[in-house]
């Protein structure tokens, strides 16, 4: 039998990322050395989501098939010895969700392509992925205008007697963002306590929740700033900012096995106190002027987020300034005492590596603002696109990798139920 020289897949002007509703077209290129006799050329086109409970494990637990269409491009007969040129043509499904890759499932598409050889002659077959992207317009999530707010009150124990309370209140300026933005956030700590609290810390959250039997909820934090403490009976007020980093959008429309949320958890550990801000990441920024039109898309509201596990810590520059924020409720603040420790620390294995990455331009000429904390990460996964998109400028911004899972820890059991009466 003959030998095959070159079998791989080509897309049409290297398109590597597509919407749902539009079509792969490109070519399968055979040079053949030797002639060689074939049954038929087949190319096939699948899309799947695939979940396990197994760090980076293939057997899956359970699947969803979004699509799988075969087509032949070549019958039956003899390649001769010099270049063959197969083209095909595939719809992908409106309904079909966006790629993602986690340490315990995946939503993975590719497109194959095999040829068939008679009995006892040996088969040949290459493949190569692509890319869905379905932006998520933050504009079309029901309840996405205004703060996020909330609140809690804890007592201050100490020698099993109890010293006073301590109320945490804090806000973001809004509900949704995309990667590049920056949170605003602003907290009020009331210490009606005679001791001093310790400092205050808050961090971005990424919650993966993958729906197995017992499901599995991966955590980790993204980002991480602290401030100062404040003293017995004072009541200061917090202000500071979070870069947020490239990252997937909440919503996986089309997808049952895997859900994605995001939060701010503001807290204390002495007193031991904590709440927490939820969030959307989209790729569509918000814009004023959709405020007064209707939501046309659906969405679930984030969902109540528990208390992350502890991740390491990565020093790197300082989110910008704060200029301007809506103060959180509250009376009269003081600020004596407080010592304001500002720093963003960035977990490694929150992201990854992001070529040609970069902000708005609005961000860009924001005095102070310093976004060498996303180049430095390494992907040691497969890359997956997330982009973010600008309503004045509709162009999708170079591709951006995927959190890095490759770290993850063992995975945690379903959190306990969350109160949600104490958020306004």
């Amino acid at each position: 039998m003959g030998k095959i020289e070159a079998f791989e897949i080509t897309f049409d002007r290297n398109k590597e990322v597509y919407a749902p509703g539009e079509s792969i077209t490109g070519t399968v290129t055979v040079k053949v050395g030797q002639k060689i006799y074939c049954k038929a050329i087949k190319v096939n086109c699948n899309g799947f989501c695939g979940i396990t409970n197994k760090v980076n494990d293939t057997a899956w637990t359970f699947q969803e098939q979004y699509f799988n269409n075969t087509i032949s491009v070549a019958d039956k007969g003899t390649l001769k010895q010099e270049n063959h040129l197969f083209a095909f043509k595939f719809h992908i499904p409106c309904s079909a969700p966006t790629s993602f890759q986690g340490s315990y499932g995946r939503i993975d598409y590719r497109v194959k392509a095999f040829i068939n050889t008679p009995r006892f002659t040996k088969d040949y077959s290459t493949e190569k992925p692509f890319y869905l992207l379905d932006p998520l317009n933050l504009n079309k999530i029901p309840d996405i205008w205004g703060t996020c707010t909330s609140s809690v009150t804890q007592e201050f124990n100490y020698m099993l007697l109890k010293t006073g309370t301590v109320i945490l209140k804090a806000q973001t300026d809004m509900k949704g963002y995309t990667p590049g933005q920056i949170i605003q956030l602003s907290a009020t700590i009331h210490n009606k306590s005679e001791k001093r609290t310790s400092n205050i810390n808050a961090s971005l959250v990424q919650r993966v929740t993958y729906e197995t039997k017992r499901p599995i909820h991966d955590m980790r934090v993204l980002a991480q700033v602290e401030g100062g403490n404040v003293k017995a009976g004072k009541e200061t007020e917090w202000k500071e900012q979070i870069i947020v980093p490239p990252l997937p959008q909440s919503s996986l429309v089309g997808c049952d096995l895997i859900k994605i949320d995001y939060y701010v958890k503001v807290s204390l550990k002495s007193p031991n106190v904590m709440l927490t801000l939820p969030l959307h990441i989209g790729n569509v920024a918000l814009d004023q002027h959709f405020r007064s039109a209707p939501a046309t898309t659906p969405l679930p509201p984030p969902r109540p987020a528990p208390r992350p596990a502890p991740r390491s810590r990565l020093n790197s520059p300082s989110a910008p300034p704060a200029e301007h924020h809506h103060r959180a409720e509250g009376g009269t603040l003081r600020n004596d005492g407080f010592l304001n420790r500002r720093s963003q620390l960035v977990s490694p294995s929150g992201f990854s590596f992001t070529p040609g990455f970069s902000f708005s331009n609005s961000h860009q000429n924001q005095p102070g603002t310093n976004v060498e904390i996303f180049s430095v990460i390494a992907s040691t996964g497969t890359p997956t696109p997330y982009t973010s998109m600008n309503t004045a400028s509709p162009m999708i911004r170079p591709l951006l990798m995927p959190p890095d899972y490759q770290s993850s820890e063992y995975p945690q059991e379903a959190p306990p139920s969350y109160d949600e009466s104490t958020n306004t």
